[in-house]
């Protein structure tokens, strides 16, 4: 793989997580909007990655041979899907929002997982930078070999 190539793989790779960070923030952002309704209340989104290299996944590749520049190409997200997971269903009387009943519905975000699916995001688009600019380092040593 050549130097150019790591550059658009740590470049796929950031643009990913800079997807996962922000449907992060965007679930964060919404995890206590409250709802008279299930119909419109916010559902968690999560984005979903797929693997750019699918002949090696699929197994008409080895993963032992070398690697092509076609076949090393990075990860993209292909999605963004709601959860399924249920929603919180709060007895509030007293709400504005409540419906006939005195319940108020809220988002299914889990504020523990979305922190650290924050933070493993950010750690992840950190390790791609670290990679770019080790990248750039060894460029810059190649370039100065000829001198």
């Amino acid at each position: 793989m050549s130097l150019m190539g790591v550059f658009d793989l740590a470049g796929a790779g950031m643009s990913a997580q800079s997807i996962r960070l922000n449907t992060t923030a965007s679930n964060l952002a919404n995890a206590e909007a409250a709802s008279s309704s299930v119909d419109e209340v916010y559902r968690a989104r999560h984005p979903v990655f797929s693997s750019v290299q699918q002949s090696v996944l699929s197994g008409t590749g080895s993963p032992f041979s070398s690697m092509s520049d076609e076949a090393a190409v990075g990860v993209q997200v292909v999605d963004i899907v709601e959860s399924d997971a249920p929603l919180n269903r709060r007895y509030e009387p007293g709400h504005p929002k409540a419906d006939e009943e005195g319940y108020v519905f809220y988002p299914n975000v889990n504020v523990v997982e979305e922190m650290a699916d924050m933070i493993s995001a950010s750690r992840s688009f950190q390790v791609n930078v670290e990679i770019m600019n080790s990248a750039k380092t060894m460029a810059r040593g190649l370039l100065s070999l000829g001198q």
